[in-house]
């Protein structure tokens, strides 16, 4: 069964956020989703870019109170 885990990268900068999220994708299994949470306006574009070019899944990007809210999906 696929699980949701939240990441909480909040006040951390570039590249702390991405790696968080590495390290988190690493040991997630195919179907997991992982939301990012993060206060760093470069995640909104560098955690959509690497996920892409990894070949998995942007399942949203918003920003909600000043928090980026980035959900991700491992599909491979």
């Amino acid at each position: 069964m696929p699980e949701n885990k939240i990441i909480d990268a909040c006040n951390t900068f570039c590249p702390g956020p991405l790696m968080e999220l590495i390290t988190y994708m690493k040991q997630a299994h195919v179907g997991d989703t992982l939301e990012l949470l993060s206060t760093d306006e470069g995640s909104a574009a560098d955690v959509p870019e690497w996920i892409h070019k990894v070949g998995h899944e942007v399942v949203s990007n918003e920003n909600v109170d000043g928090i980026w809210h980035i959900t991700v999906r491992k599909i491979k």
